[in-house]
């Protein structure tokens, strides 16, 4: 019986590279507290879930508790999705030049599609 990969990274996943233009106030700043809230009880039932294995806990109660911070986490992700869209896409759309207003939103856009998508995986 061979032995499962545990290993938690993506070696293929992408770097992301923070811009200057994303070190502006963020879509989800008002909402920061309770962003950070919300990640810590969820760091809370990853260690929870930590000390089930290495208790010994029965494998599909511990598969329970992962899909509990799973959806906890995707909760997270959509909710900073939504606010991307409602900063930032719309950010972009308040640019008075044309132009430079059509490229804006299309790179926002494109953020979060990418973002969606990187969640779907």
């Amino acid at each position: 019986m061979s032995t499962p990969d545990l290993s938690i990274g993506q070696p293929d996943a992408p770097t992301i590279n923070v811009e200057p233009e994303h070190a502006a106030p963020h879509g989800y700043t008002s909402n920061k507290d309770a962003y950070l809230k919300r990640l810590k009880r969820i760091e809370g039932q990853v260690r929870g879930i930590a000390r089930m294995v290495e208790d010994d806990k029965y494998c599909i109660d511990i598969l329970t508790q992962v899909a509990a911070a799973t959806k906890a986490l995707h909760a997270v992700s959509l909710g900073l999705v939504e606010e991307h869209i409602g900063h930032c896409v719309v950010g972009a759309a308040s640019e008075p030049n044309p132009e430079a207003r059509a490229e804006q939103i299309d790179a926002k856009v494109k953020e979060a599609t990418d973002a969606i998508g990187r969640l779907l995986r």
